[in-house]
């Protein structure tokens, strides 16, 4: 048993001064007074903060970064950006997959990530045809994010058809399985290997029959279910033209918005959507960095939040990776539209409260929408972490009072220090990783 006894630790949607936290087994043990014969670390200058979360990621994108930011079509958007996607998924081999998700994934850790959902649809070889084992490049992934020392839940996608009443899109066919059976028995194969959750990619790319019996496996075994919902105006406005509601109506029809559903992006949702969300429960996970970056529009959190819909964020596209920025730009967003400050503070939390309430959506809210459990290192939960310099310039003269609204809106990658995954600290190998990063990236642009 140890007690790591650092100037502040954020627990329980609190900062404490001088409290320890104690860990045995990569669990936390205690938050307080170390007790009698735990060895005692003291940890001076640092501050111990839960783990970030990325809730929705897709690892193997990190391979199109600095790709796209460049105008190739005369309204340049998601719809174009996504074939840049398309030709990075159509030539990634397995050892790709692997080289450039395993980077990703320590870029992560580095970043005080500690758990991912991996939102994973690439399935099948180049030419549509399965692997031996139909879940070969699931498992790359896997291998990847554990090599790293990250929690992950595979999020394995389900992908029928390239969308609403439109001819197949044969860049897709590495992302296309036959049937609902057939994804839920490769689903269920997984599952036995490595933490998973189901992901009927969307309304759009999966028929409402399929949505209605993965979601029903899906509660019935506990997993998360997590679906693309509203990023974009054109797929809200297809599924009124081919189911007569809007995405968020659609599954609450089809009884796949429950409390274990977790809506991502959410940027083009209506009162009613809200609505029903906030109803059921669901989560909302929020992609900021990306949402900007592919010009989807923004995410009314304030609307969500009021309705009592939990939040999350999550790296999407992986075009940076910073849980904290996504934080931050859920509340930096809304200024820049409605023109006021500290929009989501309703409840007036005083200097750090609308800072706390941030952390918690990139953490706390990040463990919910996986079904994980935990992520403010309260007694009891994964001992997941970072150590973050109180020194590092950022950050430098955060007190007690004020450290989380440092942390949110000004903190630098640069002040965390370590990242912990239950209860050790992480070592993050770039070294050993980057040579077969830069072999699958010159395969792939060169």
């Amino acid at each position: 048993m140890r007690a790591l006894t650092p100037d502040f630790l954020f627990s329980g949607g609190h900062v404490h001064a001088g409290a320890s936290l104690v860990l045995r087994g990569g669990i936390v043990e205690s938050v307080g007074d170390a007790p009698h014969g735990a060895e005692v670390v003291p940890m001076p200058g640092r501050a111990l903060l839960p783990g970030l979360v990325a809730a929705h990621s897709h690892a193997f994108q990190r391979a199109i970064r600095g790709r796209t930011e460049h105008r190739n079509h005369p309204r340049d958007d998601f719809w174009s950006w996504r074939e840049a996607m398309y030709a990075a998924a159509e030539r990634l081999s397995p050892d790709d997959l692997y080289a450039v998700s395993r980077f990703c994934f320590l870029e992560m850790a580095r970043a005080g990530i500690t758990a991912v959902g991996e939102f994973h649809y690439l399935h099948r070889d180049p030419s549509g045809k399965p692997y031996a084992d139909p879940n070969e490049l699931d498992l790359a992934v896997a291998r990847a994010a554990k090599e790293a020392g990250l929690r992950m839940v595979l999020l394995r996608v389900a992908y029928a058809r390239s969308g609403f009443r439109v001819p197949e899109n044969p860049r897709q066919k590495r992302f296309i399985e036959g049937s609902a059976d057939e994804y839920l028995k490769n689903l269920e194969a997984l599952s036995r290997q490595v933490a998973v959750g189901a992901a009927p990619h969307s309304v759009r790319a999966c028929p409402a029959e399929w949505i209605r019996e993965i979601a029903g496996e899906a509660f019935r075994r506990g997993w998360a279910l997590h679906l693309h919902v509203s990023e974009q105006r054109l797929e809200v406005e297809q599924c009124r033209a081919e189911h007569g509601t809007t995405p968020a109506l659609l599954l609450e029809r089809l009884g796949a918005l429950r409390e274990g559903t977790t809506a991502v992006h959410g940027v083009h949702l209506t009162t009613h959507d809200i609505a029903a969300i906030g109803r059921a429960r669901a989560t909302v996970c929020a992609c900021p960095t990306t949402e900007r970056n592919l010009g989807d529009g923004v995410l009314r959190a304030d609307l969500l939040l009021a309705a009592g819909v939990p939040l999350c964020v999550g790296t999407d596209s992986e075009v940076q990776l910073s849980p904290l920025e996504d934080a931050r730009q859920l509340e930096y967003h809304l200024r820049l539209v409605q023109e006021q400050r500290a929009i989501l503070d309703a409840e007036q939390g005083g200097v750090g409260g609308l800072g706390a309430k941030l952390y918690r959506i990139a953490s706390e809210g990040g463990m919910r929408s996986l079904a994980i459990g935990g992520g403010a290192l309260r007694p009891g939960e994964p001992a997941d972490f970072i150590s973050v310099d109180l020194d590092d310039p950022s950050i430098a003269g955060a007190n007690q009072d004020d450290l989380m609204a440092n942390v949110v809106f000004s903190m630098e990658r640069t002040a965390i220090r370590e990242t912990w995954v239950r209860g050790e600290p992480l070592r993050l190998d770039f070294e050993g990783a980057l040579p077969a990063f830069r072999t699958a990236m010159r395969r792939l642009w060169e």
